[in-house]
Order: structure tokens, then sequence, then C-alpha cells
């Protein structure tokens, strides 16, 4: 438990230190893909000093010409480092409103480009579709936790409708991740972190051009069912997906 607050208070310290260096160099160099940037470093940074290790299967499946939106389950804080670290290019978070209210942290993220949601006010909420739709025409991609929270249990929750519409309505492909490890790592409301290797497999996109917001409910089954198999099928296999060894990478 001590090593556990140790790593805690030294990832603060990072996290801090790269925070202000998210606001400060744009203001010699603007613009929101070098804060962006400096996101990838820093989780990269906290990955190496926490000592996990991130397997990463079906990399191939991301679309280096066009904009998507990634959905992947979500269990442990870890998750957000591991997306970050592992997925190429330019990625703008739809976030929570509570992470904007960290000083320093928050103002960073605006800086990068990311987007803030607020599931408890519909109306917000819409507005956060919306600017993430005007993301998505500048060619940039969007990555999000459907489930809106992470999981208690390790399962995968219902996912929520919103994204979905903002996919059908922009009209992008869903790119479905199944992270696989992270609750063991560190689960939800602990301090406490355990080294060791996590999976995260992405899928082949999902075209959403057959759906209308009549059968987002389909949809959201589909990408959901996805998330599942492969999250499941992993865990199954000790973090090794059948999926497809193509594209592994490991940190």
């Amino acid at each position: 438990m001590i090593r556990s607050l140790l790593l805690v208070m030294l990832a603060v310290a990072v996290t801090a230190f790269m925070s202000t260096c998210a606001l400060l160099f744009p203001l010699i160099s603007p613009g929101e893909n070098k804060a962006h940037k400096i996101a990838n470093m820093w989780a990269k940074m906290l990955l190496r000093l926490t000592s996990i290790r991130v397997d990463v299967i079906g990399r191939e499946n991301v679309l280096m010409n066009r904009p998507q939106i990634f959905m992947a389950n979500h269990q442990s804080d870890f998750d957000i480092l591991i997306v970050l670290a592992h997925i190429p290019g330019q990625l703008r978070w739809i976030v929570k409103k509570e992470l904007f209210k960290i000083p320093i942290f928050g103002k960073a993220m605006k800086s990068a480009g990311y987007i803030e949601i607020d599931r408890q006010n519909h109306e917000k909420a819409m507005k956060s579709l919306e600017e993430a739709a005007q993301k998505i025409r500048e060619g940039k991609s969007v990555v999000t936790f459907p489930e809106g929270t992470r999981s208690k249990d390790g399962t995968v929750r219902p996912f929520k409708q919103g994204l979905f519409h903002l996919a059908i309505q922009a009209g992008v492909p869903i790119v479905p991740i199944s992270i696989i490890g992270a609750h063991e790592i560190m689960p939800k409301r602990t301090l406490k972190i355990k080294p060791g290797r996590i999976t995260m497999v992405i899928d082949r996109p999902v075209d959403v051009s057959g759906y209308t917001i009549e059968t987002r409910g389909e949809l959201i089954e589909r990408v959901r069912g996805i998330i599942i198999r492969n999250f499941e099928n992993g865990r199954a296999s000790g973090g090794k997906s059948p999926a497809s060894d193509r594209g592994k990478d490991v940190l």
C-alpha cells in the first residue's frame, strides 16, 4: 500500500508538470494538436512509472485517413492512459465535467480541445455532442466511454444513447475497443495500484450508414456486443484475444 501511495504522489506531480506544459507550450506554438501530443507523452510516462505493460491487438483497424469515434469499456482510471498512449493520431476526449474542475489539469484538457459533458443535464450534454460533431467535421477523431462511468465489478455496463446519436448524425464509423485487465490493476474507488499487463483489443470499424436515429438501439447492441465478446474472450484466454495477433505492440 505504501508503494501505491508513493506512486500516486509521483503520478500527481508528473500530471501537474505535464499539465503546465500543455498550458504553456501552445502559447509559444499555438494549436490543440500540440497539447494532445503532450497528453500522449503524459500517458506513456505514467504507464512506465507504474510498471503497467500494454498489449495492443488490432492496431491496423485504426483508420488513419478519416475521423472516427472510438468507444471503449471503462473499468479503471488507467483506461484513459491506455487509450491516450496507444491510439495513434489526433483524438478529442468527451470527458465528464468533474475532471475539468481539477486545477491546472482541467485547463490543460481545455487547451487540448477535449470536450466537457454534463450527463446530468440533457441540454448541456447535447451542446457537448454538437461540439464533438464540430471536432469531427474538422477531421479529428473522438474517443469516449459509452458506459458513462467506471464499472464497479469489471463487467460491461449498459451504454448511453447520445454518443450513438452523434455517430449517426456525423456519419463516421465507430471503432469498438475492449480493455482487459484494468479492473485488476486498479479497481474503482481505490488508490491501490497493482503492476501487471493489460490487453487492448481494437476491433474493425462499424459502419453506421445503415442506421438511423430510430434504429440506434440496434447499433448500440452491435457495438456493445463486439466489446463484450472481445472482453470475455480476452479474459478467458488470460488477456490474449483470439481475434487477431496482427498489429500487436508492447510498451
